[in-house]
């Protein structure tokens, strides 16, 4: 099973704000859609507040596996199932015959899963000091980055965006 991350930051490496995602990106979101969703089933990981921060009609995030990692024990949902730690994440996502899984934040769960991605897709979005949390920092030397697409601002979104894949060296 592939294991890879989806991130939009700023050129700080500002990744949300207050719970939200602080920009307006039409062209990004109708990617993640479509790379989480793939071809097959797919599993998404993501912490609680994530979960907690999609808009009702939204959640669980259709056509993929929720999988929402928590601290509390006692925390479930009938349309997600939930885990404490990232090797149980990956062996409910494995377990359920998912071809891929995606970590989609937020940041403290990003850093959790840091070592065990193969590929981070990245957009930046050209601004920065956009919000209040931070993708982790990560050694850029121990992967290679392809710059896939670039995006104008329109009417749908309010910043130019560079779309990437950073692959493990």
């Amino acid at each position: 099973m592939k294991i890879s991350m989806i991130v939009a930051m700023d050129e700080s490496g500002i990744i949300g704000n207050g719970g939200d995602l602080p920009w307006r990106l039409s062209h990004d979101l109708s990617r993640f859609k479509k790379l989480t969703e793939g071809d097959g089933f797919n599993a998404v990981i993501m912490g609680r507040k994530t979960w907690d921060s999609l808009p009702d009609s939204f959640r669980p995030l259709p056509e993929r596996l929720n999988i929402v990692m928590s601290r509390d024990t006692s925390w479930e949902h009938e349309e997600a199932e939930s885990a404490l730690y990232p090797g149980r994440a990956i062996e409910i996502a494995y377990a359920d015959g998912c071809e891929e899984c995606w970590i989609i934040g937020g940041g403290q769960i990003y850093g959790m899963f840091l070592e065990h991605v193969s590929e981070i897709h990245v957009t930046t979005v050209h601004t920065s000091n956009s919000g209040s949390v931070i993708f982790p920092d990560w050694d850029r030397e121990n992967w290679s980055e392809a710059k896939v697409e670039e995006t104008e601002i329109d009417d749908k979104n309010e910043f130019r965006t560079t779309y990437s894949i950073w692959k493990r060296k």
